[in-house]
């Protein structure tokens, strides 16, 4: 198949495929729109089926990754990378440091960072060979703590923002005690929004392919456990996917019984007319790369100058933009992520609207 038609690419350009005998490393960088900026988007190692899989997966991440820093107010593109290997198994300093002389390569135009099977050590590794690796820097939280480079917090407050916006808006909220959440993923991100949604007094239902995780939350968080293909069909409120993607499907779609979708995964519609389909469900769904666009602020502001408070009032910011995006949905009765993509685009393919400065 060419790539240009394949069915995910959308003008991206840029497609390295790279591949290192010595170290074994086999992966796939996607450089989607620099117009706003350089490329910046996580490293994925995961153990796909077919290299088709890794192609699809990767086109997709990295146009979201456009997406997504242009409605966050970022001076940045889009970009991902994908190494094909079990993140379990597969890993060695010599894969990550072939995988930083491919990015380098690129001279800057693809910034790399951390994501699903990647860690801050692994970018760290990276950083050795290249400069263009962000998220592995110590920072200084509000009470003067170090905290490590990992963004993931940010990405799950930046969701507990947006679904705590998403339930205000759509369900009348003006807190969450009692509010019925289904986490679908208790990653590093899935976890800490369970935290945060615990905290608020909301009640939890969880699963994840990694027990332990379950059966954690169920004693620290007061969790109820969920076999993975039963979260769908919980009685609950809202429905928050925070695994991989494609999970809001024709077959996912009817099972529902939530009326809001707010979760940390990327690329939850399996294709953009499934977003028509929640509509005519009555299920309010926030676009994903709206809602987890923390990580990515996070990371940005370390390249300038990181200061906490002001990333956090950035991640705050999340909530407007889908009261935005909820509000111009409804007036135009179009579903939220056509509407999110049409702003996005008004940003990214004319640049109308100048990025949000960063701290310096």
């Amino acid at each position: 198949m060419s790539i240009f038609s394949h069915h995910e690419y959308d003008q991206h350009e840029n497609v390295l495929f790279c591949h290192d005998p010595i170290s074994g490393l086999k992966a796939i960088i996607a450089i989607h729109n620099t117009e706003l900026g350089p490329a910046l988007g996580g490293c994925r190692m995961w153990p796909y089926a077919t290299d088709d899989d890794a192609l699809y997966d990767v086109l997709r991440l990295s146009r979201g990754m456009t997406y997504k820093s242009a409605l966050a107010g970022l001076p940045l593109g889009g970009g991902k990378s994908v190494i094909i290997g079990d993140p379990h198994q597969d890993k060695s300093p010599d894969l990550f440091m072939a995988m930083a002389e491919f990015i380098n390569r690129l001279g800057g135009c693809y910034i790399s960072a951390e994501d699903a099977g990647t860690s801050v050590e692994d970018l760290k590794i990276m950083a050795q060979t290249t400069s263009h690796v962000v998220g592995i820097a110590p920072k200084k939280d509000l009470q003067g703590n170090i905290k490590s480079g990992d963004p993931s917090p940010m990405t799950a407050y930046g969701v507990y923002v947006g679904l705590s916006t998403s339930a205000r808006y759509y369900l009348d909220r003006s807190d969450l005690e009692g509010l019925r959440v289904a986490i679908q993923g208790l990653g590093h991100v899935g976890y800490r929004l369970a935290e945060y949604l615990h905290k608020a007094g909301a009640k939890l239902w969880v699963t994840d392919i990694q027990s332990e995780q379950v059966e954690r939350a169920q004693d620290e968080l007061n969790a109820i456990a969920v076999e993975p293909d039963a979260i769908y069909s919980q009685t609950v409120d809202v429905f928050a996917p925070c695994a991989l993607g494609a999970v809001l499907n024709d077959r996912t779609i009817p099972l529902l019984k939530a009326s809001v979708i707010a979760g940390a995964a990327n690329n939850q519609l399996q294709d953009e007319l499934h977003g028509d389909k929640l509509r005519h469900h009555g299920i309010l769904y926030a676009p994903d790369y709206v809602i987890n666009a923390g990580g990515i602020i996070d990371v940005a502001h370390e390249r300038t100058g990181y200061d906490h408070l002001q990333v956090k009032q950035h991640v705050e910011g999340i909530g407007d933009t889908l009261l935005e995006i909820f509000q111009r949905a409804d007036s135009e009765q179009a579903s939220t992520n056509s509407v999110a993509n049409q702003m996005a685009e008004e940003r990214f393919r004319s640049c109308p609207i100048k990025p949000q400065k960063l701290a310096s």
